[in-house]
């Protein structure tokens, strides 16, 4: 099958397009992680019954960014034995009964799996106020201010996310992995990059890369809230800001800080996350250890086959 709109599988192979890194991109983060490490954790912890041999399952609820209630569930092997650990994200708006059922089955497999709901994303809470307002969904959320944008409090939360679980009785806190897909891809590359606490990471069909070529490309999906955005809005000087603020966020920016191993996804005719966003930020990747995985034939959709190279790239490094 032809690429129908995006670059053919050997320009991107090829495509390396360059940062667009603000000039205090080090500093912003910087501050950022010390302002989220100054706020108490305030974390509850409750066990609840799920009905299957072999995991015990508990309920949680930590203090995010800004005060918002972060909530997720915890599953682990009812073995004494310590276990890697593995911090689970969902796709953008797509947290059905939270994903337990999903934690559960990584917990079948002999990891402690932690999954968290992103901020105002089906469960968990909001604390950051939009003070210019947004078009529908979050993409434009606080959008013309990086310190006021939506994924500033979503990663940060992410990052403390990882840090609550290498804490945890049981947990090999030198074998924690974070693994997602679209959305859950992007806070995956995200997380590695600003989170020493990462050993591995697997990132399917990611979101959050390479914002202009996204918000210019994507035929579907939520990059369109941005160019929405930008139909509400029609001063340049508007556009020219949210493109500074994305940058900031854009898991292409941030991929150079990545130092673990990698495995990557994409499906060629994918019309939500474009195979070259997903290339850009790939080739950007600090690690000497990163793979990437091309489906030909795939959209925006899990293959069953990255499924088995997913399970062994994450036994090969957290369950040797």
């Amino acid at each position: 099958m032809i690429q129908p709109y995006d670059l053919p599988l050997e320009q991107l192979e090829q495509y390396v397009p360059p940062l667009t890194r603000p000039d205090d991109f080090k500093e912003f983060w910087a501050k950022s992680q010390e302002m989220m490490a100054a706020e108490p954790l305030e974390e509850r912890v409750r066990p609840v019954s799920y009905p299957a041999r072999g995991v015990s399952l508990s309920r949680v609820e930590f203090r995010g960014f800004g005060g918002a209630r972060i909530r997720g569930w915890y599953a682990e092997p009812t073995a004494d034995d310590v276990s890697p650990g593995l911090i689970l994200f969902h796709g953008y708006n797509w947290n059905l009964e939270g994903g337990v059922h999903d934690i559960v089955n990584w917990a079948l497999h002999g990891y402690r799996a932690f999954g968290i709901a992103v901020r105002g994303q089906q469960d968990s809470g909001e604390s950051v106020p939009s003070p210019h307002g947004h078009v529908a969904g979050w993409m434009t959320q606080g959008i013309l201010d990086p310190m006021q944008y939506y994924y500033r409090g979503v990663y940060l939360d992410a990052i403390r996310a990882v840090n609550w679980l290498g804490m945890q009785s049981g947990v090999d806190a030198t074998r924690m992995g974070v693994v997602g897909a679209s959305q859950g891809g992007g806070l995956a590359l995200a997380v590695s990059a600003l989170s020493r606490g990462v050993k591995v990471a697997v990132a399917e069909y990611p979101f959050l890369c390479h914002f202009e070529r996204a918000v210019n490309l994507a035929p579907a999906g939520p990059y369109g809230e941005i160019n929405e955005f930008f139909r509400r809005n029609g001063d340049p000087a508007i556009e020219s800001q949210v493109f500074r603020t994305l940058s900031y966020f854009d898991a292409m920016n941030l991929a150079p800080w990545i130092e673990n191993p990698v495995l990557v996804s994409t499906g060629l005719i994918d019309q939500i996350t474009p195979p070259s966003t997903i290339f850009g930020a790939y080739h950007h990747i600090g690690s000497s250890h990163k793979e990437i995985r091309v489906y030909r034939y795939f959209g925006h959709e899990p293959s069953p086959r990255f499924h088995t190279e997913k399970l062994e790239f994450l036994r090969r490094h957290l369950q040797p």
